[in-house]
Order: C-alpha cells, then structure tokens, then sequence
C-alpha cells in the first residue's frame, strides 16, 4: 500500500514539497537551506513514503498555489481557502495562525469592524490567505495589493496593512508610528496539500500522517525548534 501511495504522491520518485518563505511562522531560512515546520513535515511524509524529499521555496503563497496546480510540486502548505479547495486536497489544518491589520498611531479605526467602511483602503499581499478571505468578506473598504502588504501601505499611504499576527506585530513594534489592532479578522488554517487528482487512499494517509504528527508532539516541537509557539498547532 505505502508503494503504492509512494508512486502516487511523488510520481517523479521524489516528494517534491512547495514551500512558502514568505510566511515565517511556517518557513525560513534561504531556498538552499530551508527550515520551519513545514519543512519538517515534508521531510517525515517523504521518510514515511521511502522516498527523498525536494524544496520548491517561494516567496508567496500564491506561486505555492500555482507550482501545486501546475504540477510542478507533489505537496503544498496552504491556508485552505474555497477558491484553493477548488483545485486541492486538504488535510485537516495543522497550525492556526491570525490575520490582523496594523494602522498609524492617529488612526480612529479600533477594531475589525471599524476597517470595513467606505474610504478605507487595506494593502495586502496580493494572493495570500487574507487577501482571498478580505475579497470575499469586505463590504465598504478599498483592498490594495502589492508583493508585500505593508510595503503597499506604506507607499501609497493606506489607512490600513493587512498581514499575519507575528510578523505583523514585529514590524510594528520596529514602527512606532504605528500600532497593531490585536483583535484578529480571521483565522487562518495551515494545512498540507496535494492535487484533487490523487486516490482517496493518498489523501487519507496524508490526513492520517497530519493527525498523528500533531497528536505526538510532532508539529509542537517544530515551532518551538523555529522559533514560534507550539500553542498555534491545530486542535
């Protein structure tokens, strides 16, 4: 069965993992020497397949997306979006992390609800997880997008960035012109995945690796080797 699922997942003989540095709570270090928990993770499900593992590091989510559908990568790290879900199959989520927006010290916007009105603009990066959850969810505000949400924020002099709570916050705290809204606007679930194309038996055993490796402490021990908290591992 595991050959069989081998040949299935990684079809080249090697598992070829899409990974995201763009996001430092799952990945850092160069694309020669990649690091994080999602790279853990590839390394355990090539290991458990008999397979080598090979990095394919972006600089977004969205060239993850599109290496995933395109064929290039065997397996992504992706926030599980419905225009995503369309074209992959997810694992349940192994990691949780929050969206939350940053705006200048001044600002009268205080809270989420606060950011959704006529005239505000949001820069975000353009294809990440809160880009697509902020298209589908906004009302009345203006998003902005760009390579890097706070770069467009702060080159077109938005009312509002848009980004992930640590890196976020970090660059907030190196900014003190700004301040960070610390209620989040959404939550967003990390979880692997692979072409709707695979058996039903491929998916499972990645759901099933996925589930064991939180249940053992697996997931937890690698944010904590990279430097975050293993209190953002999925229930």
């Amino acid at each position: 069965m595991t050959a069989d699922i081998a040949q299935d997942l990684a079809p080249t003989g090697t598992l070829r993992a899409a990974i995201n540095l763009g996001n430092p709570v799952l990945a850092h270090g160069t694309p020669d020497d990649p690091a994080g928990v999602t790279v853990d993770i590839a390394r355990e499900v090539a290991g458990r397949l008999g397979v080598p593992v090979a990095f394919l590091c972006f600089d977004a989510a969205r060239k993850s997306f599109e290496a995933m559908t395109s064929g290039t990568a065997d397996i992504c790290f992706l926030a599980v979006e419905p225009v995503r879900a369309a074209e992959v199959a997810f694992t349940a989520p192994y990691v949780v992390i929050e969206g939350v927006y940053a705006v200048p010290q001044g600002s009268d916007l205080t809270t989420p609800a606060d950011v959704d009105r006529a005239g505000v603009r949001v820069g975000v990066k353009r294809g990440s997880a809160y880009d697509l959850f902020l298209t589908r969810t906004l009302q009345h505000a203006t998003l902005v997008r760009g390579d890097e949400g706070v770069d467009v924020f702060r080159a077109d002099g938005l009312e509002v960035a848009a980004g992930i709570r640590q890196p976020l916050a970090a660059y907030v705290e190196a900014h003190p012109d700004l301040r960070l809204v610390d209620e989040r606007f959404m939550q967003i679930q990390q979880a692997v995945g692979t072409t709707l194309t695979r058996r039903p038996e491929t998916v499972r055993f990645l759901s099933g690796v996925i589930e064991e490796l939180k249940a053992s402490g697996f997931v937890a021990d690698a944010l904590s080797r990279s430097g975050q908290s293993p209190d953002l591992v999925a229930g």
